[in-house]
């Protein structure tokens, strides 16, 4: 699933908001030395409950608008054995 999302740093707390477009997500890290895109990374693997390993920025490493990936089936080590 591919995902917009606008990323506004050093906010006071972390949340995701949706909009019209896709998400804005308040990061509370700096845009510095990818502190920022490690932080949304972390917030959208909670959100959406994956681990972060499958989570990837494809466009706007060092932009607000970016674009995400974030793979539709879990890696084998987070499947349940049946």
């Amino acid at each position: 699933m591919k995902i917009d999302v606008m990323v506004i740093p050093n906010s006071k707390q972390a949340k995701v908001e949706r909009n019209e477009v896709g998400l804005r997500v308040k990061v509370n890290a700096p845009a510095k030395e990818g502190k920022a895109n490690k932080k949304l990374i972390e917030i959208l693997a909670k959100h959406y409950s994956r681990p972060k390993s499958s989570i990837k920025i494809i466009r706007g490493l060092t932009s607000k608008k970016k674009l995400i990936e974030i793979e539709e089936r879990l890696p084998r080590r987070y499947r349940s054995s049946q």
